[in-house]
């Protein structure tokens, strides 16, 4: 197996990793300052406004050919070309593996290259399963930026863990879907562009077990589509994207609106949220990398007690230990894309499902690792870390909690032993 990465997503690696260093991290500095600021005051609206700074980076990067780099080999079409990625073809899950953990090192990043979740998986739902209607109406606008998008699956009523769960209704009647229920931690609804949802929810409850569930794209501004709230996760709002709860009121929407047609949510699901934990679990990697690189500088330039803090405490061993676990998670990651572009999402199963469990708690170790070394800084909003850690630590419930890959893991490794599923 090969990990290397093609000569062409090498170029494009170093050049988000310029992008990011050079262009980004100065902006991204004064704007987290002056969010910092607006939140002790209240925040308000201006707290959901995309600052014209981040406007600004996102026409840089697309003039430089870093936009939509996620766009995958064999499905980008004619949108590379299009909207902006450089050289018009899409890159492999190993291809873009490290762009991905080179976006990890910023929070903006990802939203400036066109590349952040929900959008980036929504996208690619719409790549491989819509409609040429779909694709025009929703797919075209998202990779030009026009608009944003959200993604609706979690319930707070069930236990989301187990998606056949879902109770949100959306049957199909005549040409049209009434859906009736209620979402929450619906990412992306907060962001002033966002115009679309992606709505997982039951149409067929007499069905098989996995062909009960449909996803409908939901224009937000649909009638009956209520924002109830925005969540916090624990403390943070994760402006200007955010999540949502939102209640679904005899929403009624044409029957064309369902992707790739009714009980159809756990195969798209599937095929969406391969590659999709790939760029999660790198991106953890790259937000790792920052966090240990905040932790050596912060414990070189520190003395206590006589000593550099990197010389107390069992710190050496202890920056010893975060880069053997984020190389080691790292090519972990990188056999799982590996296994992605050769055998699909189904051949990698197990792969995918161990490095959602791995990628965010080595952050969120190494996170934790650099808030100590740094004291009381480190819980402030002086720098990133505190917001990093909170990434992490939400990362390790989204898109599945660890206990179920946990559980993935284990019912592969046992079904090699004739263990019956």
């Amino acid at each position: 197996m090969d990990f290397s990465p093609s000569p062409r997503a090498a170029e494009l690696t170093e050049a988000v990793r310029a992008f990011v260093e050079d262009e980004i991290a100065p902006v991204e500095d004064h704007l987290h300052t002056r969010a910092g600021e607006a939140r002790r005051h209240g925040g308000g609206a201006d707290l959901w406004r995309v600052p014209d700074e981040v406007r600004e980076l996102q026409r840089k990067a697309r003039a430089q050919g870093l936009w939509n780099l996620f766009l995958p080999a064999g499905h980008e079409g004619p949108y590379a070309e299009r909207f902006g990625t450089r050289g018009g073809a899409g890159l492999t899950n190993v291809d873009y593996a490290p762009i991905a953990e080179a976006t990890g090192w910023s929070f903006l990043a990802p939203y400036v290259f066109n590349c952040n979740a929900p959008d980036t998986g929504n996208a690619e739902l719409l790549l491989r399963y819509g409609s040429p209607e779909q694709r025009e109406r929703w797919l075209d606008p998202l990779l030009d930026g026009r608009i944003r998008s959200a993604f609706a699956m979690t319930e707070p009523a069930v236990a989301s863990s187990d998606a056949t769960n879902m109770q949100l209704t959306a049957v199909v009647e005549g040409d049209e879907v009434v859906l009736d229920g209620r979402k929450w931690w619906t990412t992306g609804i907060g962001h002033p562009d966002c115009a679309v949802l992606v709505v997982m929810g039951l149409s067929a409850p007499d069905a098989p077990r996995h062909q009960r569930h449909s996803m409908v794209l939901v224009p937000l501004d649909t009638p009956g589509v209520k924002v109830e709230r925005m969540l916090d996760t624990m403390g943070f709002l994760d402006e200007p994207f955010g999540h949502g709860e939102v209640s679904f009121t005899d929403v009624r929407v044409p029957a064309t609106h369902v992707i790739a047609g009714p009980g159809r949510a756990f195969e798209l699901a599937q095929g969406r949220l391969g590659p999709g934990r790939v760029h999660h679990a790198m991106r953890m990697i790259g937000l790792a990398e920052r966090a240990l690189h905040l932790a050596c500088e912060r414990g070189l330039s520190r003395r206590a007690f006589g000593k550099p803090l990197v010389d107390l405490g069992g710190n050496r061993e202890r920056i010893a230990e975060a880069r053997i676990a984020i190389d080691s998670a790292r090519l972990l990651i990188l056999h799982a894309a590996w296994k992605l572009d050769r055998y699909g999402p189904t051949g990698a199963l197990s792969e995918v499902s161990a490095i959602k469990v791995a990628a965010p708690n080595v952050a969120q170790q190494v996170v934790d690792f650099a808030m100590q070394i740094h004291g009381g800084a480190g819980l402030s909003g002086d720098f990133p870390l505190a917001g990093a850690w909170t990434a992490a630590r939400a990362v390790r419930l989204a898109d599945g909690p660890d206990e179920v890959h946990k559980g993935v893991v284990a019912r592969v490794e046992l079904g090699k032993h004739g263990a019956a599923r």
